[in-house]
């Protein structure tokens, strides 16, 4: 984890969004860091001598955001599955090629993923990391977080394995044992629930259980996880506060019952979700039962890799969902009920809490500074700042990222990243990118990148997410094994 510079220092005359319990904003505020901690937030604030000053005007200080769900390992293939289908990723990633992926492409994958959420205000990231198929591979991971000033979780999963398998590994849970004693990453398992009603994962939650991990699980998503998944974890004991279900996009009202009277979360991921196939995006069902919300990008193999992106796009699909209803009756929707204010909420403060740190997500004295400045001088775009909220999640994005502090120590500074080896960095990715190439072949590279076109009486493709043979109409017509014949 990253270590605060010795000097405090204050951002002054920003407009504050500090994102409290009554999201008070200070349209000229000043927000100081010592050791670390938000040591005061206020207007014109005394501060210690030698305090470093960060001018602020004309500019939006906020918390760090939160991202709960980025498969961080594929982000060498940046852009590469634009055109793809939720299946055609299944296909790609889980049995064709995800297998190819050695070590050290996981650790480029992750490195350059790291930095890039920095460079957009992101400060906490959760590592989704399922494609450690050895421990070899989850040691390249977690190096390339410590390698890098942020705040990561690492959620360990396989994709290559039966979550009951790679999860009683002595070698695994020797690597999380060691991992959290250190305490410089937070840990979670990553893994599904396919809906079998043997449940052979209720192995990989005990293990959860007994290492005291929370689990993160892709819930709710067409063909591949169902009601059954969640009826299963609900009748075992395994929905807890800390559990995060992400997407949750197909998923009937019984089964956002069930989650809001655990206490779990939802990471919503609008650009996937809308693009994919995993359902519509589920804000307006999160909201009416109360469920916590958070927000996520899911994966650079197709959409962008931040959290503007994540705002407004699921700011556009909860309203035109909302408008679309109502036109259907002929009626007009003249309110719109999801605000741009909680989306910056969500990206903040719902990701903090989604991940159980209360020391993060606010700007609140006491708490720790994890600070984004979002201020472009040279940009026509970053005038006039009448609307704050509606300025970061409609008007903002990664270039207008001036500063970012993570545990009070400066990680990005006028716009650029400190202690960035761009060229290392564009070095790993491109050795990923050429081994993976070479190892698939010129033909089947392309052919990956460019699907094939549709035509009228074209077979739906099975899905092949299911780690056992178990077949049920619940899954909505999921068939095949990813693990068996």
């Amino acid at each position: 984890m990253s270590t605060p510079d010795a000097r405090p220092l204050v951002l002054r005359g920003g407009t504050v969004l500090t994102m409290d319990d009554a999201h008070t904003v200070l349209p000229r505020g000043d927000v100081l860091v010592v050791d670390g901690k938000i040591a005061a937030v206020g207007e014109r604030l005394d501060v210690p001598e030698g305090t470093q000053e960060v001018d602020a005007t004309g500019g939006v200080v906020m918390p760090g955001m939160v991202d709960t769900h980025r498969h961080m390992w594929q982000t060498a293939m940046r852009g590469y599955g634009a055109d793809w289908t939720l299946t055609q990723y299944f296909v790609w990633y889980y049995l064709e090629h995800g297998k190819t992926f050695r070590p050290e492409d996981v650790h480029a994958g992750n490195l350059l993923s790291a930095w890039e959420g920095l460079e957009a205000g992101v400060t906490t990231t959760v590592d989704w990391s399922h494609g450690l198929q050895s421990v070899d591979h989850a040691e390249a991971a977690a190096d390339a977080l410590l390698a890098v000033p942020g705040r990561f979780v690492l959620a360990y999963g396989n994709i290559q394995a039966g979550p009951w398998e790679w999860t009683a590994d002595p070698a695994v849970q020797a690597f999380l044992k060691r991992r959290a004693d250190e305490g410089k990453l937070g840990l979670q398992l990553a893994f599904d629930v396919t809906g079998d009603p043997a449940f052979p994962e209720k192995a990989a939650f005990e293990v959860a259980r007994e290492l005291g991990l929370p689990v993160t699980t892709h819930a709710g998503v067409w063909g591949a996880t169902s009601d059954a998944s969640i009826q299963l974890m609900h009748d075992a004991g395994f929905m807890t506060p800390e559990t995060v279900y992400v997407h949750a996009a197909s998923l009937s009202t019984d089964s956002y019952h069930r989650i809001a009277a655990s206490g779990g979360s939802v990471s919503v991921s609008t650009e996937s979700e809308q693009s994919a196939g995993q359902g519509y995006p589920p804000t307006w069902q999160v909201r009416k039962h109360g469920i916590p919300v958070s927000l996520s990008m899911d994966t650079s193999v197709w959409w962008s890799a931040d959290l503007f992106s994540a705002m407004r796009t699921t700011l556009g699909a909860d309203r035109s969902r909302e408008h679309l209803e109502a036109h259907v009756e002929g009626n007009t929707v003249t309110q719109v009920h999801l605000r741009a204010e909680q989306v910056v909420e969500w990206a903040t403060r719902g990701g903090a809490r989604a991940l159980g740190r209360d020391d993060l997500g606010s700007l609140e004295p006491g708490k720790t500074a994890d600070v984004v400045l979002i201020k472009n001088d040279a940009s026509p775009v970053s005038f006039p700042l009448l609307n704050p909220y509606g300025h970061v999640a409609f008007q903002a994005q990664r270039g207008d990222v001036h500063t970012v502090l993570v545990g009070g120590r400066v990680v990005k500074s006028e716009g650029r990243l400190v202690g960035y080896d761009g060229a290392a960095v564009r070095s790993a990715v491109e050795s990923t990118v050429e081994h993976l190439r070479g190892a698939m072949g010129e033909e089947t590279w392309q052919a990956g990148m460019n699907p094939a076109m549709p035509e009228d009486g074209d077979d739906v493709l099975d899905n092949p997410y299911t780690y056992t043979d178990y077949k049920s109409e619940d899954t909505h017509g999921a068939r095949g094994s990813l693990f068996g014949d």
